[in-house]
């Protein structure tokens, strides 16, 4: 429960600390006093967003610092799971900062917004009136069937698996998409990968290929050439053989005379062997030579096989072909491993639908159980609240379908009056049914609920007379477990708190603030005798008061 809270610099409060004690607690105080504002520094405590416009001084930083007792409400895991320090009671602070910069506290030690928001969900309920429409809403009202169903493990664990199913659905979605682009594909790509195998390419062969075809193309020029320069350096006379033996023989007698001399004939002795080899690697090579018109032809097809497969895959080389051939066979050989993909993907997403049947079978099986329970106890409490003959029909189908929260469509059906048709509670029910429906569903919630607060905010809309006396004499039966607050403009249910504060506005100056101040015993007679009769207050006003309050 909150013990304090305290403000400074927010909206239009410049320095507020007010205790709470357990209970019920009513607040009270005109339109435009503050109430809201005092709502809007709670829900800033709890993880709400802020912003420059909260601050009353804005060259000021804005503080709120509210003190909950949690000893009582198995919170200890949350704080170990964060890293923070436990303490009975746990302190949260929010500062924000005139630079905008806001900053978030438990128990000293900083923390983000979201953390914050997590643990506010174990803290404080705060009700308002748009929460009252959302009564209409199917998720709301699966969630008060399911409180009192005690559904939420197997939800947990339905959703944790549903994800999982959803992830595996998906991978197998994509592949099967995979797998039909993979076997329009896989045809052509198989014929082309056929080519490419059966034409047997190797690295660097069109190179070889080439060379070897302009030999054998030209084998007659080739021969004649070196035929001819064989004949240049063999012939007995004038050939360059005989020629370079002549001049070494010449220089061999001049050799000794000069190192000059020497070193000619070393030269020249060198080039002799050189050409000595050069000749027989042409005698070689003529000898090689071959008119193979058949071996030309070969190569030819060969060759043009690879130009051909060049362009039609848009290359230029073998080994841009061969890439192609290993990306095709990779291709051929992905359909396969798809195939397995899929098998093990199908096999995992049917026994996860075994088991999100069988958990949603659960939930449902306990959902049918505590529809009538809530019929019954909903009647009861509005019965006490001026609709003797409200009826419910709460109509569960299940589906085929894996929602959010199991296989479960819902409507919710209501009728006010004897004798009228079963209709939407959002089409049917007035705004002063409403309150007094959700009035009924948080007493009945409060019964299942370990929340430590629970805060009303005008949830007495529509409402006057006794019926406003019944509800407050229900918020007080639900203070016996749980700390309530309601804001009320009603003075049958603000004379119902075991404490009563007043939010008013004060002006010093040009500065006005809005101030919260736990009445006394005759400060509340006065309050509540205004709320009756306006600003003059009767002698009557003030007897009905103190019958209020007694």
């Amino acid at each position: 429960m909150i013990t304090s809270l305290s403000i400074k610099n927010y909206a239009l409060i410049e320095k507020l600390t007010i205790d709470f004690s357990k209970g019920f607690s009513t607040i009270t105080g005109e339109t435009g006093a503050g109430k809201s504002i005092i709502l809007g520094a709670l829900g800033m405590v709890l993880g709400k967003r802020a912003d420059l416009t909260s601050l009353k001084n804005k060259e000021e930083k804005c503080i709120i610092e509210a003190h909950f007792e949690i000893s009582k409400y198995n919170l200890l895991s949350f704080f170990e799971s964060n890293d923070l320090d436990y303490e009975p009671e746990t302190i949260i602070r929010r500062e924000i900062l005139p630079s905008g910069k806001s900053r978030a506290f438990i128990n000293d030690s900083p923390v983000n917004l979201q953390e914050l928001q997590e643990l506010s969900l174990f803290l404080i309920d705060i009700h308002s009136q748009q929460q009252t429409q959302e009564l209409s809403d199917q998720n709301v009202q699966f969630d008060i069937i399911d409180a009192i169903a005690s559904n939420k493990e197997s939800i947990l664990d339905y959703q944790v698996l549903l994800k999982t199913y959803k992830s595996d659905k998906a991978k197998l979605n994509s592949l099967l998409k995979r797998q039909s682009e993979a076997r329009q594909e896989q045809e052509y790509n198989t014929f082309l990968l056929d080519e490419l195998v059966t034409a047997q390419l190797k690295s660097g062969e069109q190179e070889t290929l080439e060379a070897n075809f302009e030999q054998l193309n030209n084998v007659e020029i080739i021969k004649e050439s070196i035929d001819k320069s064989l004949a240049i350096a063999n012939d007995e006379q004038i050939g360059v053989l005989n020629n370079l033996k002549e001049i070494k023989i010449s220089l061999q007698k001049i050799a000794p005379f000069s190192t000059e001399y020497h070193s000619l004939l070393e030269r020249i002795t060198s080039l002799t062997i050189e050409f000595n080899d050069i000749s027989d690697e042409m005698n070689r090579c003529s000898e090689k030579l071959i008119n193979d018109p058949e071996q030309l032809d070969l190569i030819s097809q060969k060759l043009q096989v690879i130009f051909n497969l060049q362009k039609k895959h848009q290359v230029n080389t073998v080994d841009e072909l061969l890439e192609i051939q290993i990306n095709l066979e990779n291709s051929v050989l992905e359909l396969g491993n798809i195939e397995e993909e899929i098998k093990a993907l199908i096999q995992s997403t049917e026994q996860k639908t075994v088991t999100l049947d069988a958990i949603s079978a659960i939930i449902h099986s306990n959902r049918l159980e505590s529809i009538p329970v809530l019929s019954q106890k909903l009647i009861a409490i509005l019965e006490t609240l001026g609709m003797p003959n409200v009826r419910f029909k709460i109509e569960l189908n299940e589906t085929s379908t894996y929602f959010q929260n199991g296989k479960d469509e819902l409507q919710f059906l209501f009728s006010a009056n004897k004798g009228t048709d079963f209709g939407l509670l959002k089409k049917v029910a007035s705004g002063g049914e409403m309150s007094r429906i959700m009035l009924a569903v948080k007493a009945i919630l409060a019964q299942y609920s370990k929340l430590p607060t629970l805060i009303f905010d005008e949830i007495d809309t529509g409402v006057s007379g006794e019926i406003a006396i019944r509800m407050g004499e229900i918020m007080k039966e639900m203070s016996h477990e749980m700390q309530i607050f309601a804001i009320t403009h009603l003075p049958q249910i603000a004379a119902k708190g075991n404490a009563h504060f007043k939010v008013f506005k004060s002006t010093d100056g040009e500065n006005t603030q809005s101030e919260l101040k736990l009445l006394n015993g005759q400060e509340r007679v006065a309050e509540i005798a205004q709320m009756l009769s306006g600003t003059v207050v009767s002698e009557s006003a003030l007897n009905h008061a103190k019958a209020l309050l007694n």
